[in-house]
């Protein structure tokens, strides 16, 4: 299964359609209109995977001089280069590379647009998308898991209080209760205002249990690299 495109919910969609379209996105991201409010950590980020370190000032800057804010400043780590920042409609936008050195011009080219979801458990939630269709490319054990969703969106797991550390934000939620379709499906506990073509998407897993390990680094999306499991 492709995922051709998202879809955000914002009271303000003008301003948004124009955050995407300054990173150059807005045919894989749409806006559409809400009046539901929703403050706190919404259980997803989104990724631009880029190819180095200039390419990553250029959209991290463009992020800035249009409505966006800085949540974590772009530095040098052990995975990289990047930083976080929240879009004028509080989406969290990981921008980041692998790579520490630049070999090129700043080509403004994404490389991946990756939709990380945290969620409790990773091996529960794994197992509801393989139920619904999708096939796995990468996966680190109850850590990480990455889907084969086509060229124009990925879509990742991760555990939800390390996928907030990373973000650089409280893994804390707030918002109002659920509607009444999720009231319906009381096991699917799903990220606010977040659509995939016209499905709600989110976190299929119970709720966290106690002596889960998230706190350790990442690259770009997902666990080191170097990390065996």
């Amino acid at each position: 299964m492709n995922i051709e495109s998202l879809t955000l919910e914002t009271p303000d969609p003008t301003t948004v359609k124009a955050f995407h379209a300054a990173l150059g996105i807005d045919e894989r991201i749409s806006a559409r209109d809400t009046d539901a409010p929703t403050t706190g950590f919404r259980g997803y980020t989104l990724s631009l995977v880029v190819s180095q370190p200039n390419i990553v000032d250029a959209y991290v800057g463009a992020a800035l001089e249009n409505g966006g804010t800085t949540i974590k400043p772009v530095k040098k780590s052990l995975w990289g280069y990047g930083g976080v920042v929240q879009g004028p409609d509080g989406a969290l936008w990981k921008v980041a590379t692998s790579s520490k050195k630049n070999t090129g011009p700043a080509t403004r080219h994404i490389e991946d647009l990756v939709l990380l979801l945290g969620v409790e458990d990773v091996k529960v939630s794994k197992q509801f998308y393989l139920d619904h269709g999708l096939e796995v490319t990468r996966s680190f054990g109850r850590k990480y898991v990455e889907f084969a969703t086509g060229p124009n969106v990925k879509l990742a797991l991760y555990g939800r209080r390390a996928l907030a550390k990373d973000a650089g934000v409280s893994p804390r939620r707030h918002g109002r209760p659920p509607d009444r379709h999720q009231r319906r499906r009381r096991t699917l506990h799903r990220p606010r205002r977040l659509h995939m073509a016209d499905s709600v998407i989110g976190d299929p897993s119970p709720p966290p249990r106690q002596g889960i390990d998230t706190d350790h680094p990442t690259h770009p999306v997902g666990p080191p690299r170097e990390e065996h499991m």
